[in-house]
């Protein structure tokens, strides 16, 4: 096996791997080791981060009294025994089956119970189906970035109605504007979109740099605010990195966007020492894994499982954190309400975290350490 660098991370934090996990070797980071018997947390990155992404979270949350585990999940990372071919084993990557690789974690680690799950983009989401399918294992939840409105609703006094058509018509009206656009998840499900970002002209590690700063508070210009409807009018309000310009790629659209080399150099939540250690892990792996997840999403092929469970809420205590600079709060218009109205029946809050974009718990990393303390210790924190 080939050796790997060592991780740029605090002293606290170690490295390890534990094998066996519904068919993985699977890369953990782990703080708050040293005593046995703490109460666990479970922390879940997104998209294109790894667990490295927790690495200023976890020693806060390990010096309040938890076992912090953070893992490179399913397709990232120095996780193995995912397939990473564009053709290959979809189904493995569906959201039940993350739950399942958090189950066996969880499970080989000696909890039958976390205290809270914790997932950032779309670890968010993962973070939530654990919630709502296993609560008894995932005692509470906290969403970062991506809000959840709950599982999709199975049609409903239908026998007498005509069939509805099946596709979207927001993709073709997207391309049919005077300005012709296209929307980043459909685009992450092509098969030319990993080769796009893998092999970008300016290289990884630019690319990572530009794509951070785009979706960061850093960028001025991200200014979100919620949008009335699912109809592409309203949506081509995103920014690019959402609803793209359809002829172009996603290295092509952040590439307009790259930070200046004082920027970069002032950057203190990603400095490029760390920005090194993304960029070499995903020139090693490549972005399939990642963009995996989305295809499952964006095929519809799953959707039927899902309906599974229509109609269930998350009953567990529960809470959102977003960057106040972020748009993935409101990039599925009507979702952030939905999910404090409707989809999380004891949700105790939802902070918007002035100072951070996308990358809240990086870009923010103090201030999101403390909202999640209050939290796990069961008090109402006030962002």
């Amino acid at each position: 096996m080939t050796t790997l660098p060592d991780i740029p991370l605090p002293a606290s934090i170690r490295s390890r791997y534990i094998e066996n996990i519904n068919g993985l070797r699977m890369h953990v980071l782990e703080a708050g080791f040293e005593t046995r018997g703490r109460p666990c947390v479970l922390l879940l990155h997104g998209f294109p981060e790894l667990a490295f992404s927790w690495r200023r979270v976890m020693p806060i949350l390990a010096e309040a009294g938890y076992h912090v585990i953070a893992p490179d999940q399913r397709g990232y990372g120095r996780t193995t025994g995912w397939d990473p071919d564009y053709d290959g084993d979809l189904a493995s990557f569906r959201l039940p089956n993350l739950v399942r690789d958090m189950l066996g974690l969880v499970s080989a680690f000696g909890y039958r119970s976390v205290d809270a799950v914790i997932g950032h983009d779309f670890g968010s989401s993962v973070a939530a189906w654990c919630a709502l399918i296993r609560p008894d294992v995932f005692r509470s939840v906290v969403m970062m970035s991506a809000p959840f409105g709950g599982p999709p609703p199975l049609p409903f006094n239908t026998v007498s109605e005509p069939a509805r058509r099946s596709d979207d018509p927001i993709h073709r009206d997207l391309a049919a504007l005077p300005r012709p656009r296209k929307h980043y998840q459909w685009y992450y499900s092509t098969r030319e979109a990993n080769d796009d970002m893998h092999h970008a002209p300016q290289g990884v590690h630019d690319f990572l740099r530009a794509y951070y700063h785009h979706k960061s508070a850093d960028w001025k210009d991200n200014k979100p605010y919620p949008l009335k409807s699912w109809t592409a009018d309203e949506i081509a309000k995103l920014p690019t990195y959402y609803v793209m310009d359809h002829a172009k790629d996603m290295a092509a659209t952040v590439a307009e966007q790259m930070p200046s080399p004082e920027e970069i150099a002032g950057n203190k939540w990603l400095p490029d020492s760390e920005l090194a250690f993304y960029s070499a892990e995903y020139e090693r792996t490549g972005f399939q894994g990642g963009l995996q997840w989305y295809r499952c999403g964006t095929s519809g092929a799953f959707t039927p499982e899902l309906q599974t469970w229509s109609g269930r809420t998350i009953d567990v205590r529960s809470a959102f954190i977003s960057g106040k600079q972020d748009w993935g709060t409101y990039q599925r218009p009507g979702v952030y309400e939905t999910m404090q109205s409707r989809a999380c029946t004891n949700m105790i809050g939802c902070h918007l975290v002035d100072g951070a974009g996308h990358w809240v718990q990086q870009e923010q990393a103090n201030k999101v350490s403390w909202l999640l303390v209050q939290f796990l210790r069961g008090t109402k924190a006030s962002s």
